[in-house]
């Protein structure tokens, strides 16, 4: 159940930046994820009302600074995948997407089986090959890169405070996860002048919000069934949905290293699956 949830998890996460770097060619990066946190905060406020539960000190704490992880992975992801190439940017911040909660899991007394451990391992140099542009691809920039490294910290961050929330808050974690995001999106946008509200360039990111929900409460519920540092893992496989669209939609070119990554990304979730 684990390995299911966080695929899905990982599959949402795929598709909506996907749409989110499509659109942030044409619409500011603030302004794509200002929209679909405050969809996926009024989708999350009907869904927290309906399951019930109740939040601790402890819970609030930890969807802060998950809601501070999400906001800013969100904003430099999305600025990322307008301003370089989707097959590149996207990869890069599943490192630290996956490196972050793998390195708080196992400090923290998660011990994965053998196999569970070789395909933890597997998923590393996946996402790396999966990320290595061909050679003569001139929009591999120095700054979609930094974008990247930035919203790895970011989601990694927001992988490892979810995954510490307790189980008695039902899902009412999440409207502060998106709260707090909408809260450090609008004050960066007008510190730094960026234009926010949204516009109708915007509007496909009414479909991220609904990804969103999606992949954060599948995320969340995967950590219940699983270690950290396995499920954390199979989420960060998300590049390879984003990939894969831009190949079939924006006809990117998938390399030859690529390629490989995707096959090694596939072996990564079956030894985890297997373990």
């Amino acid at each position: 159940m684990a390995i299911v949830l966080s695929l899905l998890s990982a599959l949402a996460y795929g598709v909506s930046d996907f749409v989110g770097g499509t659109t942030s060619k044409r619409a500011s990066p603030w302004q794509v994820a200002i929209l679909a946190q405050c969809v996926s905060l009024v989708l999350m406020l009907g869904v927290a009302a309906t399951v019930g539960g109740r939040l601790t000190g402890h819970d609030i704490a930890m969807a802060v600074i998950a809601g501070l992880g999400n906001g800013l992975g969100a904003v430099f992801l999305y600025r990322g995948l307008a301003g370089g190439r989707m097959s590149v940017v996207a990869p890069i911040s599943a490192v630290g997407t996956a490196l972050i909660p793998v390195v708080m899991g196992l400090g923290l007394g998660d011990r994965p089986g053998l196999v569970a451990g070789a395909g933890i391992l597997c998923a590393f140099p996946a996402i790396a090959m999966i990320s290595r542009p061909p050679a003569d691809d001139p929009s591999h920039r120095s700054g979609g890169v930094l974008d990247a490294v930035l919203a790895g910290v970011g989601f990694g961050t927001l992988f490892t405070a979810l995954a510490h929330v307790g189980d008695g808050t039902g899902l009412w974690h999440f409207p502060v996860i998106y709260v707090t995001s909408l809260i450090l999106l609008v004050t960066t946008a007008v510190t730094f002048r960026q234009p926010w509200r949204p516009n109708r360039a915007s509007r496909p990111a009414l479909a991220m919000g609904v990804l969103s929900v999606i992949a954060g409460v599948t995320f969340f519920f995967s950590t219940r069934y699983g270690l950290l540092s396995v499920v954390a893992v199979v989420s960060s496989l998300y590049p390879a949905a984003t990939v894969l669209l831009a190949a079939s939609l924006l006809r990117e070119r998938i390399a030859a290293w690529q390629g490989i990554g995707l096959i090694l990304a596939t072996l990564a979730v079956s030894l985890v699956a297997l373990g």
